[in-house]
């Protein structure tokens, strides 16, 4: 089968993707075999492609961790799945349910072991979940990560209907964060440096938009638009770069679900946190059930992924390329 591999990284992102023959792989015991129809991209990729990703960074690797597939082949033992079946692999195959675990951490998909710009993938029968059945596998491809790690940022504490969510840049896990912030009937706020994917911002659903170029102190600005009050929750995707104004953009009890690291600089000071009493969560992508869960209220509401471009299988370096120019609006995705 054809793959595309990553041996050595470097930071030439595209050149490090070379496309190889290797051997398909056939399902063991309590494995499936996946025909991979459809994979999509995340920051996370580039930082793996480049090198220094703080886990799973093992070489060489198959890349890529979001994909949707047919099951084309069933192991041992395997009564759950049959061949035809419209699936996608969990992000953590190994983490089925309940809490994480370290054990599960080390077998990140595209990372710690072999991801899925492949062909065929092999994956534990407990590590797959259902497709959503209105969607294309280009649509389904983009939920793994950056759709699940919204869902649990937005499901790890309890919300009310019409509790304010701060969702900072147009990223995919922040495009997904409105999305399902409007099901959960979630006032939602959108940050970012461009007039124009605000405006997008504003044709999916957003409540309210920030330009952060235009207010660089843009947390006076979500104070404003809540009364004084804050964001009850934020989807923090910068890191120590922008932590800083989302603590002081979240109300009283409210909760900052840690995302991601996309901006750099100095760890701001947590006593805000102490003083108003709220909450940071690490977020992790989820469990296959909560990955599960996520499918089933997608496909109720019928809600459509935002995708930006689709790429042929053969040029997947340009499709690394367009992600790290960051012009994209939603998802970028590679048809296999």
């Amino acid at each position: 089968m054809k793959a595309f591999r990553i041996t050595t990284p470097d930071k030439d992102i595209a050149a490090a993707l070379q496309l190889v023959e290797l051997d398909t792989p056939a399902p063991g015991p309590g494995q499936v075999q996946v025909r991979v129809r459809a994979a999509s991209l995340n920051f996370r990729d580039l930082i793996v492609a480049k090198g220094g990703y703080p886990r799973n960074d093992a070489y060489p690797t198959v890349p890529l961790s979001d994909a949707a597939g047919e099951v084309s082949g069933v192991g041992e033992g395997v009564t759950q799945w049959e061949v035809g079946d419209r699936v996608s692999p969990n992000f953590l195959p190994g983490w089925t349910s309940g809490a994480v675990s370290e054990d599960n951490l080390g077998g990140a998909l595209g990372g710690g072991i072999d991801g899925v710009l492949a062909e065929r993938i092999v994956v534990p029968a407990s590590g797959l979940v259902s497709i959503p059945g209105h969607l294309s596998f280009e649509q389904a491809a983009t939920l793994p990560c950056a759709a699940l790690t919204a869902w649990n940022a937005l499901t790890c504490s309890p919300s009310s209907p019409g509790q304010t969510v701060l969702l900072l840049g147009t990223g995919g896990v922040s495009v997904f964060g409105l999305q399902l912030a409007q099901l959960f009937g979630l006032r939602t706020i959108v940050t970012s440096s461009s007039d124009e994917k605000l405006a997008q911002a504003k044709s999916l659903g957003a409540d309210h938009t920030i330009n952060y170029a235009t207010h660089p102190e843009w947390q006076d600005e979500v104070k404003k638009l809540t009364d004084g009050r804050g964001a009850d929750r934020v989807l923090e995707v910068g890191g120590d770069g922008t932590l800083e104004r989302s603590l002081a953009s979240t109300a009283v009890g409210g909760t900052i679900a840690l995302i991601g690291l996309l901006s750099g600089g100095e760890p701001p000071s947590i006593l805000p946190v102490l003083l108003n009493a709220q909450r940071i969560q690490g977020i992790y992508v989820g469990s296959a059930a909560l990955f599960a869960d996520m499918n089933r209220a997608i496909e109720h509401a019928r809600l459509e992924p935002v995708i930006d471009k689709i790429f042929d299988f053969a040029d997947a370096p340009a499709a690394y390329n367009h992600l790290k120019s960051q012009k994209h609006l939603g998802k970028v995705v590679i048809r296999i």
